[in-house]
């Protein structure tokens, strides 16, 4: 086993995996304990952090600043419209953002640049919804 390859790492991406949609550590933590898992909630986010890090999970924040998380089917790098009052996500390209991040860090002399861009909005469903 690697170092990165925990038990509680297991737990956490299987759980995930489990999930659909983006889901908050405490919900994330909740489903592990359900299961019989013994993992601490400090180690939930702390191995979240690890997995966004590595790209291994989508995090996306809600307007209360809420971290939420998902496993991604996409290998690469994207970004999300998420819907503010339901939640649904859509992955979505912007070949033009990439090109102008690489070209900002060229022109300031930065390697290894990282952003992220987070997009919501109300999607149609909700949108045509009758309040």
């Amino acid at each position: 086993m690697s170092p990165r390859d925990t038990t509680q790492r297991r737990a956490i991406v299987a759980a995930l995996d489990q999930m659909a949609g983006f889901v908050s550590a405490q919900e994330l933590y909740a489903r592990i304990a359900a299961g019989g898992d013994r993992v601490a909630l400090a180690t939930v986010y702390a191995q979240l952090k690890k997995l966004v890090a590595s790209g291994d999970v989508d995090a996306v924040m809600t307007e209360r600043g809420e971290s939420l998380y998902r496993r991604c089917a996409a290998e690469t790098h994207h970004h999300h419209l998420a819907c503010r009052v339901c939640g649904a996500t859509w992955e979505i390209d912007i070949p033009p953002l990439e090109g102008w991040t690489r070209a900002i860090a060229r022109e300031h002399h930065f390697s290894d640049v990282h952003h992220v861009l987070e997009l919501t909005g109300v999607c149609p469903a909700c949108h045509d919804a009758p309040h």
